[in-house]
């Protein structure tokens, strides 16, 4: 009975050793980057995954129409707000600075390049980052935790056509349709403000304005709208589609479609600005 019983704990502890080289070869690379790989892992099934759907039927047109009203017509208000005021303080702080070289009439100018190249398209997709993302973060997170999706499946619908699709072309097609319109109402501003200080014809200014900028300038900012749409509308829906974790898991859901579409809005300006850049040399 001796030999057994100091027999046997040697053997539990050659078990537990094993165990644990067991536990700590079970990660390919380290447990942090192995959840980094396998999310962007995910991330690309989901983006293959929409493209795959978006080109065979049953076609939602009809949510693709509601989705496009949620997303760009109650925008509106929001977006005349801030591109008007935009407008109007970038005349402001832009005067002092030409004032000073006598070349105040430079300012329609300088307005157009600015608010058409970059300020137009990124601020139109900063505030549809936060109404746009979070909303869709939310809508389609609660209807996780509900079921709401897991009964779609059931009853023979394909809820990521429906739910996915729908809004990812909804976005997609919206936020640049609200550049253009942001981009308006801001030169419209800046007009307000220039007429008020020097006088300036509304022929005039669209003139100026119009001369200083070319066909790469709009085709860039269009271009960008598109981009920030698809994203816009793509992290929305990852985010609210594989949420988890009941009510809390709705509000993170929310949260990090916003935070991460604001970060790769600004990646996307980034990287596209150097093309742009670099095509202006041809």
């Amino acid at each position: 009975m001796k030999g057994l019983t100091g027999f046997q704990p040697v053997e539990m502890d050659s078990s537990n050793k094993n165990t644990e080289n067991t536990r700590s070869r079970r990660y390919v690379i380290s447990k942090r980057l192995d959840r980094i790989f396998l999310e962007l892992g995910h991330v690309f099934a989901f983006i293959a995954r929409f493209f795959k759907e978006v080109w065979f039927p049953p076609y939602e047109i009809k949510e693709v129409i509601n989705q496009c009203y949620e997303i760009g017509v109650r925008s509106l208000p929001l977006i005349s707000l801030t591109g008007f005021i935009i407008g109007i303080v970038f005349t402001n702080q832009s005067r002092p600075s030409l004032a000073d070289f006598g070349a105040t009439a430079l300012l329609p100018a300088l307005i157009s390049v600015a608010i058409v190249r970059a300020m137009g398209p990124l601020v139109t997709a900063l505030i549809a980052a936060g109404r746009v993302a979070s909303g869709i973060g939310a809508e389609l997170g609660s209807m996780r935790v509900t079921e709401q999706i897991d009964a779609m499946e059931v009853s023979a619908t394909n809820p990521f056509k429906f739910l996915v699709v729908s809004r990812v072309l909804a976005s997609t097609l919206m936020i640049p349709a609200l550049t253009m319109y942001t981009t308006l109402v801001s030169l419209l501003g800046g007009y307000l403000n220039v007429h008020q200080n020097e006088q300036t014809t509304l022929i005039t200014f669209f003139y100026q304005v119009f001369e200083a900028i070319t066909f790469l300038d709009i085709a860039a900012s269009s271009v960008k709208s598109v981009i920030f749409g698809f994203t816009i509308g793509m992290v929305g829906c990852y985010k609210g589609y594989n949420s988890s974790k009941g009510t809390e898991g709705v509000g993170k859901a929310a949260n990090s479609s916003v935070v991460t579409a604001m970060f790769l809005i600004f990646i996307e300006e980034l990287l596209i600005m150097q093309v742009i850049n670099a095509l202006r040399v041809f």
